[in-house]
């Protein structure tokens, strides 16, 4: 036994460590609120009424207020950093294929999963790794509310 604890640091994934075709699921997941909603839309100036003004949301399709979309996605991304990212991401090259299918709700819990779609090492950074994710967010009823694809500059866990 030694005087000093072994030290296990929480990181994400390095490209080597990344698998194809593999599930990724997030948790806890994430309960939107209210606050959420008017404190993100207003700090990036969106004036959308459709966030802001409860009684023209009424006036609307959905009948209520919808989360940013912006917010939504952000979250969806966020709920898959500790378990994907943390540390061993160089830069996020790029999200596309971004898509909102059903509103989420203040009150409604955000919930991500992931799968690696495609890897490859890097032909200009040596040492790193181009992965390409495809997250999918539902809400607390398994309704797809988000799709988006990112793709991730990681470290090669030999170069680290």
């Amino acid at each position: 036994m030694t005087d000093t604890p072994r030290e296990i640091v929480q990181r994400g994934l390095y490209f080597d460590e990344f698998e194809t075709d593999v599930l990724y699921r997030h948790t806890p997941g994430r309960t939107a609120t209210e606050a959420d909603n008017v404190l993100f839309t207003t700090l990036t100036m969106n004036a959308q009424a459709l966030h802001l003004d409860e009684a023209y949301a009424q006036t609307q399709p959905f009948g209520r207020r919808l989360m940013n979309s912006m917010w939504t996605l952000s979250t969806l991304v966020g709920l898959s950093v500790a378990q994907l990212t943390q540390g061993t991401l160089v830069a996020q090259l790029g999200l596309k294929d971004i898509s909102f299918p059903h509103p989420l709700f203040a009150g409604d819990t955000l919930t991500c999963e992931t799968v690696v779609v495609d890897k490859r090492l890097s032909n200009s950074r040596p040492g790193e790794g181009i992965v390409t994710l495809q997250h999918t967010g539902r809400n607390q009823d398994g309704t797809v509310v988000a799709l988006a694809t990112r793709i991730a500059l990681m470290r090669v866990r030999e170069a680290a």
